[in-house]
Protein backbone atom coordinates (compact mmCIF):
# COMPACT_ATOMS: atom_id res chain seq x y z
CA UNK A 1 0.00 0.00 0.00
CA UNK A 2 1.15 3.59 -1.11
CA UNK A 3 2.31 5.93 2.09
CA UNK A 4 0.23 9.24 2.37
CA UNK A 5 2.63 11.89 1.32
CA UNK A 6 3.63 9.74 -2.04
CA UNK A 7 0.24 8.97 -2.56
CA UNK A 8 -0.38 12.81 -1.94
CA UNK A 9 2.21 13.63 -4.23
CA UNK A 10 0.96 11.84 -7.04
CA UNK A 11 -2.44 12.87 -6.95
CA UNK A 12 -0.79 16.90 -7.09
CA UNK A 13 0.98 15.56 -10.28
CA UNK A 14 -2.16 13.43 -12.07
CA UNK A 15 -3.66 17.14 -10.79
CA UNK A 16 -0.92 19.48 -12.45
CA UNK A 17 -0.90 17.35 -15.81
CA UNK A 18 -5.01 17.90 -15.89
CA UNK A 19 -4.87 21.03 -15.92
CA UNK A 20 -2.58 21.47 -18.47
CA UNK A 21 1.18 21.88 -16.65
CA UNK A 22 3.78 20.46 -18.88
CA UNK A 23 7.21 22.47 -17.53
CA UNK A 24 7.70 21.65 -13.49
CA UNK A 25 10.52 22.92 -12.29
CA UNK A 26 12.13 21.41 -8.67
CA UNK A 27 14.43 23.18 -6.33
CA UNK A 28 15.61 20.63 -4.14
CA UNK A 29 14.84 19.81 -1.00
CA UNK A 30 14.05 16.62 1.53
CA UNK A 31 10.45 17.36 2.19
CA UNK A 32 9.66 17.90 -1.15
CA UNK A 33 10.99 14.62 -2.05
CA UNK A 34 7.71 12.71 -2.26
CA UNK A 35 6.60 15.17 -4.90
CA UNK A 36 10.03 14.93 -6.79
CA UNK A 37 9.97 11.59 -7.04
CA UNK A 38 6.67 11.95 -8.89
CA UNK A 39 7.35 14.58 -11.10
CA UNK A 40 10.62 12.54 -12.02
CA UNK A 41 8.54 9.14 -12.87
CA UNK A 42 6.12 11.59 -14.98
CA UNK A 43 8.95 13.12 -16.84
CA UNK A 44 10.49 9.86 -17.76
CA UNK A 45 7.02 8.70 -19.19
CA UNK A 46 6.90 12.17 -21.12
CA UNK A 47 3.56 13.36 -19.52
CA UNK A 48 5.88 16.52 -18.49
CA UNK A 49 8.87 18.79 -18.95
CA UNK A 50 11.51 18.56 -15.22
CA UNK A 51 13.52 21.08 -14.16
CA UNK A 52 15.93 21.74 -11.48
CA UNK A 53 17.27 24.53 -9.96
CA UNK A 54 19.48 25.32 -6.88
CA UNK A 55 18.31 28.20 -5.69
CA UNK A 56 13.80 29.29 -5.38
CA UNK A 57 14.47 32.54 -6.42
CA UNK A 58 15.62 31.28 -9.73
CA UNK A 59 13.35 28.10 -9.94
CA UNK A 60 10.67 30.75 -9.34
CA UNK A 61 11.43 33.13 -11.81
CA UNK A 62 12.31 29.91 -14.61
CA UNK A 63 8.78 28.92 -14.18
CA UNK A 64 7.50 32.26 -14.75
CA UNK A 65 9.67 32.75 -18.10
CA UNK A 66 8.10 28.89 -19.10
CA UNK A 67 4.45 29.88 -18.38
CA UNK A 68 5.04 33.61 -20.26
CA UNK A 69 5.93 32.64 -23.04
CA UNK A 70 3.74 29.24 -23.65
CA UNK A 71 0.75 30.89 -21.99
CA UNK A 72 0.10 27.45 -20.09
CA UNK A 73 0.47 27.29 -16.86
CA UNK A 74 3.91 26.29 -15.09
CA UNK A 75 4.72 24.96 -11.54
CA UNK A 76 7.89 25.50 -9.04
CA UNK A 77 8.09 23.36 -6.43
CA UNK A 78 10.47 23.30 -3.21
CA UNK A 79 10.51 22.55 0.36
CA UNK A 80 9.75 23.88 3.45
CA UNK A 81 10.85 27.12 5.24
CA UNK A 82 12.71 29.91 3.56
CA UNK A 83 12.59 28.51 0.67
CA UNK A 84 8.43 28.79 -0.34
CA UNK A 85 9.47 32.94 1.20
CA UNK A 86 12.09 32.94 -2.10
CA UNK A 87 9.15 32.25 -4.37
CA UNK A 88 7.44 35.43 -3.31
CA UNK A 89 9.47 37.92 -6.00
CA UNK A 90 8.34 35.78 -8.74
CA UNK A 91 5.02 34.82 -7.26
CA UNK A 92 4.03 38.86 -7.21
CA UNK A 93 5.38 39.13 -10.65
CA UNK A 94 3.13 36.62 -11.92
CA UNK A 95 0.39 37.94 -10.03
CA UNK A 96 0.49 41.20 -11.61
CA UNK A 97 1.46 40.33 -14.75
CA UNK A 98 -1.60 37.64 -14.88
CA UNK A 99 0.95 35.19 -15.34
CA UNK A 100 -0.67 31.46 -14.65
CA UNK A 101 1.90 29.83 -12.18
CA UNK A 102 1.22 27.25 -10.23
CA UNK A 103 3.72 27.21 -6.49
CA UNK A 104 3.53 23.44 -4.91
CA UNK A 105 5.54 23.75 -1.43
CA UNK A 106 6.14 21.31 0.44
CA UNK A 107 5.19 21.79 4.74
CA UNK A 108 5.26 19.69 7.88
CA UNK A 109 1.77 18.03 9.52
CA UNK A 110 -0.57 20.95 10.57
CA UNK A 111 0.41 19.35 14.30
CA UNK A 112 4.01 20.65 14.30
CA UNK A 113 2.64 24.71 13.45
CA UNK A 114 3.31 26.69 15.94
CA UNK A 115 6.18 24.48 17.93
CA UNK A 116 9.37 25.82 17.07
CA UNK A 117 9.83 22.13 14.85
CA UNK A 118 12.63 22.52 12.34
CA UNK A 119 12.11 24.43 9.17
CA UNK A 120 8.21 24.73 9.90
CA UNK A 121 6.66 28.71 9.61
CA UNK A 122 3.20 29.18 8.53
CA UNK A 123 2.95 28.93 5.05
CA UNK A 124 -0.74 28.52 4.48
CA UNK A 125 -1.43 32.20 3.36
CA UNK A 126 1.98 32.95 2.79
CA UNK A 127 1.52 34.53 -0.76
CA UNK A 128 -1.43 36.59 0.75
CA UNK A 129 -3.54 38.02 -2.08
CA UNK A 130 -0.94 37.24 -4.52
CA UNK A 131 -1.68 33.64 -4.55
CA UNK A 132 -4.80 31.86 -3.01
CA UNK A 133 -3.53 28.40 -0.80
CA UNK A 134 -4.83 25.32 -1.03
CA UNK A 135 -3.85 23.80 2.39
CA UNK A 136 -3.94 20.01 1.69
CA UNK A 137 -3.47 17.04 3.92
CA UNK A 138 -4.70 14.56 1.95
CA UNK A 139 -5.21 13.28 -1.44
CA UNK A 140 -8.55 14.62 -3.26
CA UNK A 141 -8.10 14.68 -6.87
CA UNK A 142 -11.53 16.46 -7.42
CA UNK A 143 -10.52 19.35 -4.85
CA UNK A 144 -7.33 19.73 -6.45
CA UNK A 145 -8.20 20.09 -10.08
CA UNK A 146 -11.18 22.31 -8.79
CA UNK A 147 -8.75 25.06 -7.35
CA UNK A 148 -6.49 24.96 -10.31
CA UNK A 149 -8.61 24.86 -12.90
CA UNK A 150 -10.48 27.79 -11.42
CA UNK A 151 -7.50 29.84 -10.29
CA UNK A 152 -4.69 28.99 -12.08
CA UNK A 153 -5.43 29.74 -16.06
CA UNK A 154 -4.92 33.64 -15.29
CA UNK A 155 -2.77 34.23 -12.09
CA UNK A 156 -0.68 32.57 -9.64
CA UNK A 157 -2.24 29.48 -6.84
CA UNK A 158 -0.19 27.92 -4.34
CA UNK A 159 -0.92 24.37 -3.48
CA UNK A 160 0.77 23.78 0.36
CA UNK A 161 1.13 19.88 1.03
CA UNK A 162 1.38 18.68 4.59
CA UNK A 163 3.74 15.72 3.74
CA UNK A 164 4.58 13.63 6.53
CA UNK A 165 7.32 10.71 6.92
CA UNK A 166 7.94 8.55 5.40
CA UNK A 167 9.12 10.60 2.46
CA UNK A 168 10.34 8.10 0.28
CA UNK A 169 7.92 6.12 -2.49
CA UNK A 170 7.46 2.43 -1.07
CA UNK A 171 5.94 1.12 -4.37
CA UNK A 172 6.15 1.88 -8.56
CA UNK A 173 4.30 4.44 -9.94
CA UNK A 174 2.34 3.89 -13.56
CA UNK A 175 1.97 7.43 -14.23
CA UNK A 176 -1.81 6.99 -14.92
CA UNK A 177 -3.46 8.85 -18.58
CA UNK A 178 -5.12 11.93 -17.48
CA UNK A 179 -7.78 13.73 -19.22
CA UNK A 180 -6.68 17.53 -20.11
CA UNK A 181 -8.89 20.23 -19.10
CA UNK A 182 -9.24 23.23 -21.83
CA UNK A 183 -11.47 25.56 -19.94
CA UNK A 184 -15.14 26.34 -20.16
CA UNK A 185 -16.20 26.47 -23.20
CA UNK A 186 -18.08 29.47 -23.93
CA UNK A 187 -20.11 30.56 -26.84
CA UNK A 188 -20.16 34.67 -25.66
CA UNK A 189 -17.50 36.77 -27.26
CA UNK A 190 -16.17 39.89 -25.72
CA UNK A 191 -18.35 43.34 -25.53
CA UNK A 192 -16.96 44.92 -27.79
CA UNK A 193 -17.66 48.57 -27.25
CA UNK A 194 -17.67 51.02 -30.65
CA UNK A 195 -15.98 54.03 -30.43
CA UNK A 196 -17.33 57.35 -32.74
CA UNK A 197 -14.69 59.35 -34.54
CA UNK A 198 -14.12 62.63 -34.53
CA UNK A 199 -11.24 63.05 -31.48
CA UNK A 200 -7.89 63.14 -32.24
CA UNK A 201 -6.82 59.63 -31.20
CA UNK A 202 -4.25 57.47 -30.45
CA UNK A 203 -3.86 53.83 -29.15
CA UNK A 204 -1.56 53.05 -26.67
CA UNK A 205 -0.36 49.62 -26.20
CA UNK A 206 1.41 48.30 -23.17
CA UNK A 207 2.58 45.55 -22.17
CA UNK A 208 0.97 42.37 -23.63
CA UNK A 209 -1.45 44.63 -25.64
CA UNK A 210 -1.56 41.81 -28.49
CA UNK A 211 -2.39 42.22 -32.14
CA UNK A 212 -5.96 44.20 -31.37
CA UNK A 213 -4.15 47.67 -30.44
CA UNK A 214 -2.55 47.03 -34.02
CA UNK A 215 -5.63 46.15 -35.53
CA UNK A 216 -7.61 48.90 -33.82
CA UNK A 217 -4.86 51.49 -35.11
CA UNK A 218 -5.23 50.50 -38.60
CA UNK A 219 -8.75 50.16 -38.83
CA UNK A 220 -8.88 53.47 -37.72
CA UNK A 221 -6.32 55.25 -39.18
CA UNK A 222 -4.84 55.83 -35.67
CA UNK A 223 -1.66 56.52 -34.32
CA UNK A 224 0.07 53.46 -32.39
CA UNK A 225 2.15 54.09 -29.18
CA UNK A 226 3.25 50.45 -29.00
CA UNK A 227 5.79 49.34 -26.23
CA UNK A 228 8.55 46.91 -27.20
CA UNK A 229 6.66 44.13 -25.26
CA UNK A 230 3.22 45.08 -26.47
CA UNK A 231 3.11 42.37 -28.87
CA UNK A 232 2.14 44.39 -31.84
CA UNK A 233 5.24 46.71 -32.12
CA UNK A 234 4.61 46.21 -36.38
CA UNK A 235 2.88 47.92 -39.50
CA UNK A 236 2.87 50.68 -40.74
CA UNK A 237 1.14 52.75 -38.16
CA UNK A 238 3.64 52.54 -34.92
CA UNK A 239 5.43 55.45 -34.10
CA UNK A 240 8.73 54.77 -33.11
CA UNK A 241 9.94 58.40 -31.72
CA UNK A 242 5.98 58.78 -29.79
CA UNK A 243 7.66 58.93 -26.15
CA UNK A 244 9.80 62.22 -27.60
CA UNK A 245 6.83 63.21 -30.09
CA UNK A 246 4.18 63.76 -27.00
CA UNK A 247 6.03 66.38 -25.43
CA UNK A 248 5.74 68.82 -28.46
CA UNK A 249 2.39 70.38 -30.47
CA UNK A 250 1.26 66.64 -31.39
CA UNK A 251 1.03 65.53 -27.89
CA UNK A 252 -0.50 68.63 -26.92
CA UNK A 253 -2.97 67.77 -29.92
CA UNK A 254 -4.18 64.41 -28.80
CA UNK A 255 -7.68 64.95 -27.03
CA UNK A 256 -8.68 60.75 -27.15
CA UNK A 257 -6.62 57.41 -25.69
CA UNK A 258 -7.30 54.08 -26.73
CA UNK A 259 -5.00 52.30 -23.93
CA UNK A 260 -4.68 48.50 -24.29
CA UNK A 261 -2.29 46.23 -22.00
CA UNK A 262 -0.31 47.01 -19.03
CA UNK A 263 1.60 50.77 -19.97
CA UNK A 264 4.79 51.22 -17.93
CA UNK A 265 7.48 52.69 -19.53
CA UNK A 266 6.63 56.24 -20.45
CA UNK A 267 6.60 59.32 -18.39
CA UNK A 268 5.33 60.96 -21.30
CA UNK A 269 2.43 58.61 -21.86
CA UNK A 270 1.37 58.53 -18.09
CA UNK A 271 1.10 62.21 -18.26
CA UNK A 272 -0.82 62.04 -21.17
CA UNK A 273 -3.03 59.83 -20.38
CA UNK A 274 -3.34 62.22 -16.38
CA UNK A 275 -4.67 65.00 -18.51
CA UNK A 276 -8.33 66.14 -17.97
CA UNK A 277 -8.76 67.58 -21.38
CA UNK A 278 -8.04 63.57 -22.24
CA UNK A 279 -10.69 61.54 -23.10
CA UNK A 280 -9.17 57.54 -22.04
CA UNK A 281 -11.05 54.50 -23.30
CA UNK A 282 -9.46 51.33 -21.58
CA UNK A 283 -9.26 47.88 -22.52
CA UNK A 284 -9.43 45.55 -19.43
CA UNK A 285 -5.88 44.59 -18.54
CA UNK A 286 -4.45 41.14 -17.39
CA UNK A 287 -3.34 40.83 -13.56
CA UNK A 288 -4.46 40.97 -10.10
CA UNK A 289 -4.48 45.18 -10.15
CA UNK A 290 -6.56 45.69 -13.68
CA UNK A 291 -8.22 48.95 -12.54
CA UNK A 292 -6.00 52.10 -13.91
CA UNK A 293 -4.04 54.55 -11.83
CA UNK A 294 -5.88 57.56 -14.26
CA UNK A 295 -8.87 58.16 -14.82
CA UNK A 296 -10.84 56.12 -17.11
CA UNK A 297 -14.25 57.54 -19.57
CA UNK A 298 -15.07 53.80 -19.88
CA UNK A 299 -13.71 50.07 -20.00
CA UNK A 300 -14.82 47.82 -22.05
CA UNK A 301 -13.28 43.91 -22.75
CA UNK A 302 -13.11 44.63 -26.62
CA UNK A 303 -13.05 48.52 -28.58
CA UNK A 304 -13.68 49.42 -32.54
CA UNK A 305 -14.35 52.26 -34.59
CA UNK A 306 -17.47 52.61 -36.07
CA UNK A 307 -15.43 53.50 -39.23
CA UNK A 308 -12.00 54.95 -40.39
CA UNK A 309 -10.84 57.81 -39.84
CA UNK A 310 -11.82 61.00 -42.08
CA UNK A 311 -8.65 62.72 -41.03
CA UNK A 312 -5.83 60.69 -42.23
CA UNK A 313 -3.59 64.19 -41.92
CA UNK A 314 -3.56 63.31 -38.42
CA UNK A 315 -1.89 59.84 -38.92
CA UNK A 316 0.11 61.71 -41.38
CA UNK A 317 1.63 64.19 -39.33
CA UNK A 318 2.37 61.88 -36.63
CA UNK A 319 4.28 59.93 -39.42
CA UNK A 320 6.03 62.94 -40.61
CA UNK A 321 7.01 63.87 -37.05
CA UNK A 322 7.93 60.41 -36.66
CA UNK A 323 10.46 59.97 -39.62
CA UNK A 324 12.17 63.48 -39.12
CA UNK A 325 13.13 62.83 -35.18
CA UNK A 326 14.11 59.15 -36.03
CA UNK A 327 16.61 61.04 -38.49
CA UNK A 328 17.80 63.12 -36.11
CA UNK A 329 18.09 60.54 -33.29
CA UNK A 330 20.21 58.37 -35.82
CA UNK A 331 22.18 61.04 -36.65
CA UNK A 332 22.60 62.05 -32.87
CA UNK A 333 23.93 58.34 -32.24
CA UNK A 334 26.14 58.09 -34.92
CA UNK A 335 28.09 61.38 -34.24
CA UNK A 336 29.03 60.10 -30.73
CA UNK A 337 32.24 58.88 -29.58
CA UNK A 338 31.98 55.32 -28.76
CA UNK A 339 28.99 52.64 -27.62
CA UNK A 340 25.75 54.35 -26.41
CA UNK A 341 23.33 52.07 -24.61
CA UNK A 342 20.90 53.19 -26.70
CA UNK A 343 23.01 51.65 -30.29
CA UNK A 344 23.16 48.39 -28.30
CA UNK A 345 19.17 47.99 -28.40
CA UNK A 346 19.19 48.76 -32.04
CA UNK A 347 21.51 46.22 -32.82
CA UNK A 348 20.17 43.28 -30.81
CA UNK A 349 16.37 44.63 -32.04
CA UNK A 350 18.11 44.17 -35.58
CA UNK A 351 19.43 41.21 -34.99
CA UNK A 352 16.33 39.24 -33.98
CA UNK A 353 15.17 37.38 -37.22
CA UNK A 354 11.09 36.53 -37.78
CA UNK A 355 10.41 33.44 -35.49
CA UNK A 356 12.93 35.28 -33.13
CA UNK A 357 12.51 35.79 -29.29
CA UNK A 358 13.70 38.45 -27.38
CA UNK A 359 13.58 38.77 -23.17
CA UNK A 360 13.87 42.49 -22.61
CA UNK A 361 15.14 43.36 -18.82
CA UNK A 362 13.49 46.68 -16.90
CA UNK A 363 15.41 50.06 -16.13
CA UNK A 364 17.48 51.58 -19.20
CA UNK A 365 17.28 48.65 -21.55
CA UNK A 366 13.55 48.33 -22.18
CA UNK A 367 13.28 52.00 -22.46
CA UNK A 368 16.73 52.40 -24.28
CA UNK A 369 14.85 49.22 -26.67
CA UNK A 370 11.43 51.36 -26.92
CA UNK A 371 13.27 54.01 -29.00
CA UNK A 372 15.46 52.15 -31.23
CA UNK A 373 13.40 48.52 -32.32
CA UNK A 374 13.65 47.96 -36.20
CA UNK A 375 10.78 48.32 -38.26
CA UNK A 376 8.82 45.09 -38.00
CA UNK A 377 6.23 43.33 -40.89
CA UNK A 378 2.83 42.14 -39.66
CA UNK A 379 2.89 38.25 -39.08
CA UNK A 380 6.43 37.96 -38.37
CA UNK A 381 6.02 36.09 -35.25
CA UNK A 382 8.97 38.10 -33.28
CA UNK A 383 8.05 37.82 -29.49
CA UNK A 384 9.08 40.17 -26.99
CA UNK A 385 9.07 39.35 -23.77
CA UNK A 386 9.77 41.56 -20.28
CA UNK A 387 8.68 41.05 -16.65
CA UNK A 388 6.38 44.57 -16.52
CA UNK A 389 3.86 43.80 -13.70
CA UNK A 390 6.00 44.96 -11.46
CA UNK A 391 8.71 46.17 -13.38
CA UNK A 392 11.23 44.79 -11.48
CA UNK A 393 15.10 43.86 -12.18
CA UNK A 394 14.75 40.52 -10.06
CA UNK A 395 15.15 37.23 -11.80
CA UNK A 396 15.67 38.61 -15.62
CA UNK A 397 18.62 35.96 -16.55
CA UNK A 398 16.22 33.25 -15.30
CA UNK A 399 12.85 34.46 -16.63
CA UNK A 400 15.09 35.13 -20.32
CA UNK A 401 16.14 30.93 -19.99
CA UNK A 402 12.63 30.23 -19.27
CA UNK A 403 11.24 31.99 -21.98
CA UNK A 404 13.85 30.08 -24.12
CA UNK A 405 13.33 26.69 -23.06
CA UNK A 406 9.82 27.18 -22.97
CA UNK A 407 9.90 28.41 -26.74
CA UNK A 408 12.63 26.38 -28.46
CA UNK A 409 11.16 26.71 -31.96
CA UNK A 410 12.19 30.06 -32.11
CA UNK A 411 15.23 30.89 -35.05
CA UNK A 412 16.71 33.20 -32.40
CA UNK A 413 16.88 33.63 -28.69
CA UNK A 414 18.06 37.35 -27.34
CA UNK A 415 17.97 38.80 -24.07
CA UNK A 416 19.00 42.39 -23.25
CA UNK A 417 19.34 43.86 -20.01
CA UNK A 418 21.50 46.17 -17.49
CA UNK A 419 24.53 45.20 -15.78
CA UNK A 420 22.83 45.33 -12.68
CA UNK A 421 19.81 43.60 -13.70
CA UNK A 422 22.32 40.90 -14.79
CA UNK A 423 24.18 40.71 -11.37
CA UNK A 424 20.81 40.87 -9.18
CA UNK A 425 20.05 36.69 -10.76
CA UNK A 426 23.61 35.86 -11.74
CA UNK A 427 22.65 32.49 -10.10
CA UNK A 428 20.53 32.45 -13.19
CA UNK A 429 23.36 30.89 -14.91
CA UNK A 430 23.98 28.29 -12.46
CA UNK A 431 22.29 25.39 -15.00
CA UNK A 432 23.79 21.67 -13.73
CA UNK A 433 24.91 19.72 -16.35
CA UNK A 434 22.07 17.34 -16.68
CA UNK A 435 19.95 20.04 -17.56
CA UNK A 436 18.68 21.59 -20.64
CA UNK A 437 20.60 24.75 -22.13
CA UNK A 438 18.95 26.24 -24.59
CA UNK A 439 20.64 28.81 -27.49
CA UNK A 440 20.18 32.18 -25.55
CA UNK A 441 22.34 35.34 -26.28
CA UNK A 442 22.59 37.53 -23.06
CA UNK A 443 23.50 41.27 -24.39
CA UNK A 444 24.36 42.39 -20.92
CA UNK A 445 24.51 46.74 -21.45
CA UNK A 446 27.54 47.18 -18.55
CA UNK A 447 27.75 50.99 -17.51
CA UNK A 448 28.95 49.49 -14.28
CA UNK A 449 26.09 50.79 -12.01
CA UNK A 450 22.37 52.21 -11.92
CA UNK A 451 22.58 54.27 -14.82
CA UNK A 452 18.71 55.45 -14.96
CA UNK A 453 19.28 57.24 -12.13
CA UNK A 454 21.16 59.62 -13.30
CA UNK A 455 18.04 60.35 -15.85
CA UNK A 456 15.70 61.10 -13.14
CA UNK A 457 15.67 63.43 -10.59
CA UNK A 458 18.34 62.23 -8.52
CA UNK A 459 20.81 62.56 -10.99
CA UNK A 460 20.74 66.58 -10.90
CA UNK A 461 24.03 68.35 -10.20
CA UNK A 462 23.27 69.33 -6.86
CA UNK A 463 23.24 66.12 -5.68
CA UNK A 464 26.58 64.94 -7.20
CA UNK A 465 28.24 64.23 -3.93
CA UNK A 466 26.05 61.50 -2.95
CA UNK A 467 24.79 60.40 -6.13
CA UNK A 468 27.45 57.51 -6.17
CA UNK A 469 26.72 55.99 -2.87
CA UNK A 470 23.10 56.01 -3.04
CA UNK A 471 21.96 55.55 -6.51
CA UNK A 472 24.89 55.03 -9.37
CA UNK A 473 26.50 52.62 -6.90
CA UNK A 474 29.53 51.56 -9.11
CA UNK A 475 30.43 47.50 -8.24
CA UNK A 476 33.87 47.02 -10.54
CA UNK A 477 32.30 43.43 -10.74
CA UNK A 478 34.61 41.51 -13.55
CA UNK A 479 31.29 39.81 -15.56
CA UNK A 480 34.05 37.59 -17.40
CA UNK A 481 35.62 36.08 -14.25
CA UNK A 482 31.83 35.99 -13.46
CA UNK A 483 30.79 33.81 -16.66
CA UNK A 484 33.81 31.72 -16.50
CA UNK A 485 32.60 30.47 -12.71
CA UNK A 486 29.78 29.34 -14.44
CA UNK A 487 31.41 28.30 -17.76
CA UNK A 488 29.20 30.49 -19.70
CA UNK A 489 31.19 31.83 -22.68
CA UNK A 490 31.81 35.50 -22.38
CA UNK A 491 32.57 38.36 -25.03
CA UNK A 492 33.09 41.80 -24.15
CA UNK A 493 32.89 44.08 -27.13
CA UNK A 494 33.04 48.00 -26.98
CA UNK A 495 32.21 49.10 -30.25
CA UNK A 496 28.99 48.90 -32.59
CA UNK A 497 30.74 46.62 -35.20
CA UNK A 498 32.25 44.11 -32.57
CA UNK A 499 29.07 44.31 -31.26
CA UNK A 500 26.94 43.34 -34.53
CA UNK A 501 29.81 40.78 -35.45
CA UNK A 502 29.11 39.29 -31.68
CA UNK A 503 25.21 38.76 -32.94
CA UNK A 504 26.03 37.46 -36.27
CA UNK A 505 27.98 34.38 -34.80
CA UNK A 506 26.32 32.88 -32.08
CA UNK A 507 28.34 30.31 -30.09
CA UNK A 508 25.38 28.33 -29.03
CA UNK A 509 23.65 27.36 -25.45
CA UNK A 510 23.77 30.02 -23.29
CA UNK A 511 26.55 33.19 -23.97
CA UNK A 512 26.64 36.29 -22.49
CA UNK A 513 27.99 39.23 -24.64
CA UNK A 514 29.13 42.26 -22.46
CA UNK A 515 28.54 45.61 -23.98
CA UNK A 516 30.48 48.29 -22.39
CA UNK A 517 29.07 51.85 -22.31
CA UNK A 518 29.82 55.09 -20.26
CA UNK A 519 27.59 56.28 -17.71
CA UNK A 520 28.75 59.64 -16.89
CA UNK A 521 27.65 61.02 -19.93
CA UNK A 522 24.12 59.17 -20.08
CA UNK A 523 21.87 62.65 -17.79
CA UNK A 524 23.69 64.88 -20.93
CA UNK A 525 22.87 62.01 -24.15
CA UNK A 526 19.08 61.73 -22.61
CA UNK A 527 18.77 65.63 -22.58
CA UNK A 528 20.00 65.99 -26.18
CA UNK A 529 17.34 63.11 -27.77
CA UNK A 530 14.24 64.86 -25.26
CA UNK A 531 15.32 68.15 -27.18
CA UNK A 532 15.41 66.60 -30.74
CA UNK A 533 11.23 67.03 -30.63
CA UNK A 534 10.60 69.92 -29.10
Amino acid sequence: MTNPSTELARTVVTALRGARVREVVVAPGSRNAPLSFALYDAAQAGALRLHTRIDERTAGFLALGLAKVGGQPAAVTCTSGTAVANLLPSVVEAAHAGVPLVVVTADRPARLRGTGANQTTDQDGIFGTFAPTLDVAAADLDELLDVLRSHGSRRPVHLNLQLDEPLLPDDAWEVPEVEEWHGIPTTRGPQVHVLPHGPRTVVVAGDDAGPPARQLAERSGWPLLAEPSSGCRTGDHVIRTYRLLLAGELGRQVERVVVLGHPTLSRPVARLLAREDVEVVSVRARGMWADRPFAVSGEHEAVVADRPDDDPAWLGSWREADLATSRGLDRLLAAEPGLTPYEVAGAVSRALPPGGLLFVGASNPVRDLDLMVAPYEVGGRRKVLANRGLAGIDGSVSSAVGAALGRPQSSRALALMGDVTFLHDTTGLVVGPRERRPDLTIVVVNDDGGSIFATLEQGAQQYADRYDALFGTPHGTDLASLCAATRTPHLRVTSLPELEQALASPNGGIEVVEAVVRRDNRRDLDERIRALAL
